[in-house]
């Protein structure tokens, strides 16, 4: 480009700058998208005020800070929230905005742009896909989002999983490449909280966001809306350098940015204050949140289970013995009482698989759980007969209490908020105090059972209220190791109250997988 045209290009931007009207289209979408985004990007809801007023900012979790960037309306109530039907809210939510930008267009018909508008809410956008990113993206960074599958999942049938199950291991046997998607969205939720670097921002968190949304959509994930809010909104951020961007990179020619509305911070308290919220923003959102994410991964890890179980017992075992009420069960593969591939996991859980079926749980295995009775990874997304139990051990007595993770055979629906069933019913098996405490005292109070570094308030409520679910299906059994763990014995009594002997041998199973090398929790 000769000086000529670049001066006459120049030339040209001023003059569009010096533009003050606005056709009618542009301010009848923009203020469709005022009321659409304004109304995701910022709470209206008296629950997400009532969690920040009960935080306890001195004693944070890190899922605290993910639960305040994660706000999504929700105007319609789905039984589901798969496919496209997930996005119902944004439909109606899209509807009363034309409705809404009509209306607004009559009262204010005499306006001629919409600049100071367009300035805040381009900052009410990039901020909440900034910070919502950024909670998403340390999920991911330190790889906690999706946990390496446990030994019972391994031993699982690929045919079993659900397709968001699928999906999810496929990247949790890839950590590094986890913790990578985490940096690119970390990444870009810092670049977007500056105005220069907004472009670039934009770009990442699109390209990154809109392929994981079209994952999530193919493969049954409920988190598609989410995914798509972030794609959404960097696709609205980048409209803004969209002509500019194709005339430099794709046409070649010298540009001049645009000069927009900025707001004039001319008194020095308004600097300060300007300055300040912002260094606030970046300190807890990033700086603090960066370091509960690492503590978390290391002593309390999202969704995985974080207490470490008996060490002595750790392993896969093959059935050699199955006895129920003193009658002995021989081994036959379509038997549907006799247990088979029984482990026990590092942490507090024993799985084996019976030959009949298990109401599937269809959650993700997300939410917010702090007890690890709560935490249902390694049982979500899983068909095939298999179930995992919760175990609190007295090791005094060799005794395991077992609870079953699986709450989806108490009440089946939508799991994928952790629902409280409407209706709590009492075990009618075991009765309340069916963990003696004598027990109880040996076993310890397991809120204490991590490294104090974890210790969160969140953690200390969850403990407190208890596991709500009453009615689940419960075991009592001795176990016993024998020679150095080669060989162990339960006995006692199952689900039912029957009367239970299973002989247990070790087996070194080999995986095609090799072990995760950026292993979470310590146990």
């Amino acid at each position: 480009m000769n000086s000529t045209e670049l001066t006459h290009e120049i030339d040209s931007t001023e003059t569009v700058q010096r533009q003050s009207e606005w056709s009618r289209n542009q301010k009848f979408w923009f203020r469709v998208a005022f009321i659409f985004f304004t109304v995701i990007a910022i709470p209206t809801s008296a629950k997400w005020y009532t969690f920040i007023y009960n935080l306890n900012w001195l004693n944070l979790h890190c899922r605290d800070l993910y639960n305040l960037t994660n706000y999504t309306p929700d105007f319609v109530e789905l039984k589901n929230r798969y496919g496209f039907a997930g996005f119902a809210s944004w439909g109606v939510l899209f509807i009363v905005s034309v409705i809404g930008s009509f209306i607004w267009g009559l009262v204010d018909a005499k306006r001629k742009n919409y600049d100071v508008l367009y300035y805040w809410l381009r900052v009410i956008v990039r901020y909440r896909a900034a910070l919502g990113i950024i909670g998403f993206g340390f999920l991911k960074l330190f790889p906690a989002q999706m946990p390496y599958p446990s030994l019972g999942i391994l031993n699982g049938d690929f045919g079993d999983m659900t397709q968001q199950k699928v999906y999810w291991m496929s990247v949790a046997i890839v950590p590094f490449y986890q913790a990578f998607s985490g940096v690119l969205e970390v990444s870009a939720g810092v670049l977007l909280l500056f105005r220069k670097t907004i472009p670039w921002g934009s770009a990442l968190l699109f390209s990154a966001l809109g392929t994981i949304a079209v994952v999530n959509v193919t493969y049954d994930n409920t988190l598609h809306v989410y995914a798509t809010y972030f794609a959404v909104a960097s696709a609205f951020l980048l409209l803004h350098d969209l002509k500019k961007s194709k005339e430099l990179l794709i046409d070649e020619i010298a540009v001049v940015p645009y000069k927009y509305y900025y707001p004039a911070f001319a008194k020095a308290w308004q600097k300060y204050a300007r300055i300040g919220l912002k260094s606030g923003l970046i300190l807890l959102f990033v700086v603090w949140a960066f370091y509960l994410e690492g503590i978390n991964f290391l002593y309390d890890p999202y969704k995985q289970p974080a207490v470490k179980g008996v060490k002595e017992l750790r392993g896969n075992y093959d059935v050699a013995e199955f006895r129920i009420n003193n009658k002995v069960i021989p081994y036959a593969p379509l038997d549907s009482v006799r247990w088979s591939e029984v482990t026990f996991e590092k942490w507090t859980s024993l799985s084996f698989k019976v030959n009949k079926p298990v109401q599937i749980d269809l959650s993700n295995g997300g939410g917010s759980p702090a007890m690890d009775i709560h935490r249902t990874t390694e049982v979500a997304g899983l068909a095939g007969g298999r179930r995992v139990f919760y175990y609190q051990a007295d090791t005094v007595k060799q005794i395991l209490y077992l609870q079953d993770k699986n709450i989806a055979g108490i009440k089946a629906g939508d799991l994928n908020e952790r629902r409280v069933p409407d209706k709590i019913l009492k075990d009618s098996i075991y009765p309340a105090d069916w963990i003696p405490k004598e027990s109880l005292a040996a076993i310890g109070n397991e809120l204490y059972k991590i490294n104090p570094k974890a210790m969160s308030t969140t953690r200390i409520r969850e403990y407190e209220a208890g596991d709500k679910f009453k009615n689940r299906n419960k075991m009592i059994l001795h176990y016993q190791i024998i020679d150095g763990g080669t060989q162990v014995i339960l006995s006692g009594t199952n689900e039912k109250r029957d009367s239970v002997y299973i002989v247990l041998n070790r087996i070194n199973r080999r995986y095609t997988l090799t072990p995760s090398k950026l292993d979470a929790g310590v146990y």
